[in-house]
């Protein structure tokens, strides 16, 4: 069960496949290189427990897509 704030299961999902929907757009970023980071930030963050930390990845990921920069 998340606390208040934090993206339940569902939403983190669809923010991965966001992800990579995006790095298929990019022109100037190595594809392959983009696709595999994020692959590896969401397996590396799989196991977080703590709502606090779950929620700063999930932002992370969101200002990503916001801001069309790879950071």
């Amino acid at each position: 069960m998340s606390a208040p704030g934090a993206p339940n299961c569902r939403q983190v999902l669809n923010l991965y496949r966001k992800l990579l929907r995006y790095g298929k757009e990019l022109k100037l970023t190595d594809k392959e290189y983009f696709k595999q980071r994020i692959k590896t930030e969401f397996e590396r963050n799989r196991e977080l427990s703590s709502p606090e930390d779950i929620l700063f990845n999930y932002k992370k990921g969101q200002i990503v897509l916001k801001n069309k920069r790879v950071v």
